[in-house]
């Protein structure tokens, strides 16, 4: 019989039942399922011609909740206060320095006072009743993002998270379930997908010029020692999953560019992943090194292997490599590689080769290529992100999802994305457990991926 202990906790988790400590939330979670395929729902006849895409009815002004408003919450406060046609209306945190911040840069722009939310972890699910709001946005650590969305959609709001959005399947099934029930968009902003050179691929395969295509790598290789072991921000949180579960803890970076390629969810999906981990080492290493002898930190053990590799085939026979690397020395990169018939991008550094363009067998460098085939977003309003979070992309991210707020349309990434990029992080661990045995994706879909529509090109 197959053990249950993820679904369980991650169930008392979601539904409020208790408050769990992180600790001992985190070595529940990470008590891997052996058994079986990934945890799917029956799937339901799909009624001819339907699709995955939500457009609920247009905002005039979005009117935001805010919870947890860290290093990358402050930010999105600052791009929303940037941004026509929404108004920051309820902010909440456990630290009450953290909304007294936001409060002044709320104030400061001419807008109204917002309402705090700082009595404890779980004053969102106030908020989420008392505030009459149009969206809450969720910037917390990894654990509590399904909480502030469902609370958010049981509520009747929008609501939108950091990534991942979810940690196990179960937990991406009952974001997916709430959203189609209220009809309340749940997104995942993955903010990798506005980046300049993401964009560019996009637009690229959009005019065919990499052909039909068949492979595609991304990665999330980012040394993150001294950032899991600092005492503030993620140091206080995210190390913890470093010690319970062996897979790839992140992977929607360094994915959800590449999907959208592929037409995941839109013309495809992901059938099944294959996933293997390297030993154990450059968290123990870098404690003993910065700790001295006795310190907590030299006694922690960790079960993360240091470089994740998953391969996930797609129900197209297309072959996507994903990868995980955070507790090594190295310099950053997220590989963003795709592969047609007719020529290929690869990533870090960017450069481009087209066949019967340019030199045989030579790249074209990145900015050359842009200059070309420039996403017209950034063409449009590259100069305005200018500034912003991670080269601008993350104030490219929060305007797209205000603008099909405002609009009335579906917005870019939707609740089924979140779903299955999201939940590659299990399905990795439980492969990674079974000696890398293929283990199937679900079909969040439920077999609606072959008649939407694949994204197009978005203008400001």
């Amino acid at each position: 019989m197959i053990s249950r202990v993820v679904v369980k906790l991650e169930h008392v988790v979601t539904h409020h039942k208790h408050a769990v400590g992180r600790r001992e939330f985190l070595a529940a979670s990470g008590a891997v399922v052996l058994g079986g395929a990934a945890s799917a729902r029956p799937e339901t006849a799909v009624v001819e011609g339907a699709s995955t895409l939500l457009a609920a009815p247009p905002i005039e002004t979005v009117r935001i909740g805010f919870v947890g408003i860290g290093l990358q919450g402050s930010g999105h406060v600052n791009n929303l206060l940037n941004i026509e046609g929404c108004r920051i209306r309820a902010v909440c945190d456990i630290r009450p320095e953290r909304t007294d911040w936001a409060t002044r840069a709320i104030v400061e722009r001419g807008h109204p006072t917002p309402a705090v939310y700082s009595r404890g972890p779980r004053d969102f699910e106030r908020l989420a009743e008392t505030e009459d709001l149009d969206l809450i946005y969720t910037a917390t650590p990894w654990e509590w993002h399904v909480p502030v969305m469902l609370a958010a959609i049981r509520h009747g709001k929008h609501t939108a998270t950091e990534v991942p959005a979810a940690m196990t399947i179960d937990d991406c099934w009952a974001l997916v379930e709430a959203s189609e029930k209220a009809g309340k968009h749940a997104v995942m902003m993955e903010n990798c997908n506005y980046d300049r050179m993401e964009m560019m691929v996009f637009n690229m395969t959009r005019r065919g010029l990499f052909g039909e295509l068949l492979h595609a790598e991304g990665g999330y290789l980012h040394d993150l020692r001294a950032v899991k072991f600092e005492g503030r921000n993620e140091g206080l949180w995210r190390r913890a999953w470093s010690q319970n579960v062996n897979g790839n803890l992140y992977p929607t970076h360094g994915l959800g560019p590449l999907a959208n390629c592929l037409d995941i969810n839109r013309g495809d999906r992901f059938e099944y992943l294959v996933s293997m981990s390297s030993p154990s080492r450059g968290l123990q290493d870098w404690a003993r090194e910065h700790f001295p002898a006795g310190a907590p930190e030299r006694q922690e053990t960790y079960v993360l292997g240091d470089v994740n590799t998953s391969l996930i085939r797609t129900e197209r026979g297309r072959t996507i490599m994903v990868q995980h690397c955070t507790n090594l020395p190295r310099p950053y990169s997220r590989i963003h590689m795709l592969q047609g018939t007719k020529g290929l991008f690869q990533g870090y550094p960017d450069r481009v080769y087209l066949e019967g363009r340019g030199k045989a067998d030579q790249w074209v460098a990145g900015q050359e290529a842009v200059k070309e085939f420039e996403h017209p977003l950034w063409k449009e309003m590259g100069e305005r992100s200018a500034g912003a979070g991670h080269g601008g992309m993350d104030f490219l991210e929060d305007y797209r999802l205000i603008a099909a707020h405002r609009q009335g349309q579906p917005t870019d990434m939707n609740v089924y994305d979140a779903a299955a990029l999201s939940a590659v992080i299990e399905i990795s661990a439980r492969s990674t457990a079974r000696r890398s045995r293929p283990v199937d994706v679900p079909d969040f879909t439920r077999g609606r991926w072959r008649t939407t529509p694949p994204l197009g090109l978005v203008h400001a």
